[in-house]
């Protein structure tokens, strides 16, 4: 059974939802699945989540579930390569989510991009404290951006950084 089958059914109506380029965004999962999957980067060519998740830091209507899917599979065991592309993508997305349209719903998109980010606050850390140097100063700038850990915060990303310098001075 593939990712895509086994994670996003019916959890998000993708379909329903405004995608980067245009369409709706009912091929974002097979995005994330490509990337995923991907044994090397020639894997995935034409299917990257730019322009579709986020687009120069800006930010669309699949973006917050789609942070949600992000946070989610980082947690779990990921190839260098997929765990690169989607901690890449949450730090556009966070870079560009100090966004103040209200939806529908009342919340702005970066709000709730925010929100899917805290929830995997722990698993963003765990990443960056035992990653590599990038992986520690991704993980911080992502922790900055969306203003993740409350009181915690300023200790972790302090953390994360000290964990970025010491990694990148080890010979």
């Amino acid at each position: 059974m593939s990712w895509c089958a086994q994670n996003c059914d019916g959890r998000v109506d993708w379909a329903s939802l405004k995608c980067g380029c245009g369409d709706s965004a009912e091929h974002v999962p097979l995005l994330f699945e490509a990337i995923i999957t991907a044994e090397t980067p020639r894997d995935m060519i034409g299917y990257a989540l730019d322009a579709h998740v986020e687009g120069d830091t800006v930010i669309f209507e699949c973006t917050p579930p789609a942070v949600g899917v992000i946070t989610a599979v980082l947690a779990g065991d990921l190839s260098t390569l997929a765990r690169d592309v989607l901690l890449r993508t949450l730090l556009f997305v966070a870079a560009g989510s100090g966004d103040y349209e209200l939806d529908t719903e009342g919340a702005g998109l970066g709000d709730r991009c925010r929100h899917h980010a805290q929830e995997g606050f722990w698993g963003l850390v765990q990443i960056g404290l035992t990653g590599t140097a990038e992986d520690a100063g991704t993980v911080a700038d992502i922790c900055e951006y969306f203003k993740l850990g409350g009181d915690k915060a300023a200790f972790y990303q302090a953390e994360l950084r000290d964990q970025a310098r010491a990694t990148r001075l080890k010979p």
